[in-house]
């Protein structure tokens, strides 16, 4: 069975980057033993701009 994690990875307001970088927020998950999945942007097309406001990241792991 596997278990699953989502984090939540916000861009700044004004510039718009994320407040964290994902490479790094994927490597120390995977220090931890989580497996990295997939990475979107749920609000992308809700948004009504060319940009979302944050990313997600989904990893999992066996339990």
């Amino acid at each position: 069975m596997y278990e699953y994690k989502f984090v939540k990875v916000e861009f700044k307001k004004l510039s718009g980057k994320p407040n964290e970088d994902y490479r790094e927020v994927i490597k120390n998950h995977a220090n931890e033993g989580w497996r990295f999945v997939q990475i979107f942007s749920p609000d992308f097309i809700t948004s009504g701009v060319a940009v979302g406001s944050y990313y997600e990241l989904i990893f999992n792991t066996t339990s």
